[in-house]
């Protein structure tokens, strides 16, 4: 009882106490309600909002002049590279390399293409796709292993919608590092003074390669050095490579077949003891387009190839399978620049079918599936149309262009068909898996299609044949 009573007067006390609080309690919450809006007087005719304007953190050269949208770019001078920092990750690729099998190290053949059109950084740059009449595409991704952007830039930073496309058909993708013409020796001067210098430039590519989400680099010295600057060179790429490959998985390093070992600007147009030093520091060599069979025979037989015949990229074919070299595909866009832009695909398509068997070996030979999870879904976009469509229904009538909308390709045979029947293709998966797959035929009625066991085949206007093979 007498716990009892002295929980009761504790009680009384407390509540004395909070009585007594209560005004200076209740004139402290009106202070804080001083600068409510809620407070204000309210006209039941009009909607009070407070909107902040917060300016852009990034410089104007972000943005379009004309549409002030987002756009990518390349950077000009090595003091722009060092001063590089982080922007707005709104500019990063956002789709992760997805696996292939074989793995790029297993391919005994490897294909790159060189994207080097009219300057670069064209309907490509908005980082949110743009309209556009007959922008220039690829999509022709089963063929290829490496996707390079250059431009003359010194450092080319592929844009984030071709790394996204890239990247969902297991395509690495590389920047561009060029040096070229005096200003170009003023640089390399600069930065392969000394090892705290070169270090410098490689930390900064590696950073950007790794904040951008792309895969290596291309680099190109197109310009004489002195004696200092072509001892450092190689430590240069054998520094940049052990950085890259530490930061980026699977990522990648050539060099172009430009100066020779001491400092002249002599294109060799194939490997060589002139050249070797360049080779042995990164992954791969790059070979000038001048080459001839004999040059092909004589890296075949250099000693310092070795095992490394898949490391050397070559601008052939056919020719260059037999010496086990990769190939090298610069500039396919002059079909873009050359011919009928309304007519782009079907010289694309036309050109890539011509390439005849040297380049479809590198998807028979080598059966290169992608990992994908189940089910499989693809619209086959290419990344541009005349069109905009929603659940079946148009609805917007303007051309766009935006290549991380596309989708999964599919594969485009090289044999002519008749598509008076559906055609044998004894290599497309069996058993009792089925796909179901939307696809824009001809890009005026969408359809959609099913693949299973029984259809062993498919046939659509613009699809040569699908050969889609799924990792188990």
């Amino acid at each position: 009882m007498a716990l009892s009573l002295t929980k009761n007067k504790r009680r009384e006390s407390d509540k004395g106490e909070n009585e007594e609080n209560v005004p200076a309690k209740r004139e402290k919450r009106d202070d804080m309600r001083l600068g409510s809006h809620l407070d204000q007087p309210v006209d039941s005719n009009s909607i009070h909002e407070v909107i902040k304007y917060i300016p852009s953190p990034l410089p104007g050269k972000y943005y379009d002049p004309d549409t002030t949208e987002p756009v990518i770019f390349g950077l000009q001078t090595l003091e722009e590279l060092l001063s590089w920092s982080e922007v707005n990750p709104f500019y990063v690729a956002a789709v992760p390399l997805v696996p292939r099998e074989p793995p790029l190290d297993g391919c005994k053949h490897r294909t790159l293409v060189s994207h080097d059109m009219m300057g670069g950084y064209l309907d490509d740059r908005f980082i949110q796709g743009t309209y556009a009449e007959s922008p220039y595409a690829f999509y022709h991704w089963q063929y290829i292993d490496i996707f390079n952007y250059f431009t003359h830039n010194m450092v080319t930073i592929p844009p984030a919608m071709w790394t996204n496309a890239a990247h969902k058909h297991g395509v690495l993708v590389l920047g561009t590092f060029i040096t070229e013409w005096e200003d170009g020796s003023v640089a390399c001067e600069t930065f392969l003074k000394d090892e705290e210098s070169y270090r410098a430039v490689a930390d900064k590519l590696v950073q950007i390669c790794y904040f951008y989400g792309f895969d290596g680099w291309l680099i190109n010295i197109e310009n004489t050095l002195s004696e200092i600057a072509v001892q450092n060179t190689p430590l240069f790429l054998r520094y940049l490579t052990d950085q890259m490959h530490q930061k980026v998985s699977g990522s990648l390093v050539l060099w172009y077949d430009s100066v020779t070992e001491n400092g002249r600007l002599q294109w060799q147009n194939e490997l060589n003891p002139s050249n070797r030093v360049f080779f042995s520091a990164c992954d791969g060599f790059f070979t000038n387009y001048n080459w001839t069979e004999q040059s092909l025979e004589s890296m075949r037989d250099y000693s310092e190839v070795q095992d490394r015949q898949a490391d050397i990229y070559v601008g052939a074919l056919e020719v260059i399978r037999k010496y086990n070299f990769s190939a090298a595909l610069f500039a396919p866009g002059w079909v873009y620049e050359a011919l009928d832009r309304a007519e782009f695909r079907k010289n694309q398509d036309n050109f890539v079918l011509s390439a005849g068997s040297g380049l479809f070996c590198q998807v028979t030979s080598t059966s290169i599936r992608l990992s994908s999870p189940l089910p499989f879904v693809s619209s086959f976009c290419q990344g541009f149309g005349s069109s905009f469509y929603c659940r079946g229904q148009r609805e917007d009538k303007r051309s766009w262009f935006n290549l991380t909308a596309q989708e999964i390709q599919p594969l485009y045979y090289y044999e002519q068909q008749d598509w008076s029947g559906l055609v044998e293709e004894p290599r497309l998966p069996r058993g009792r898996l089925e796909w179901w797959l939307l696809t824009h035929a001809g890009r005026t009625h969408p359809r959609c299609m099913r693949l299973s066991q029984s259809v062993p085949s498919v046939c659509l206007p613009t699809l040569f044949l699908l050969r889609q093979q799924l990792l188990p």
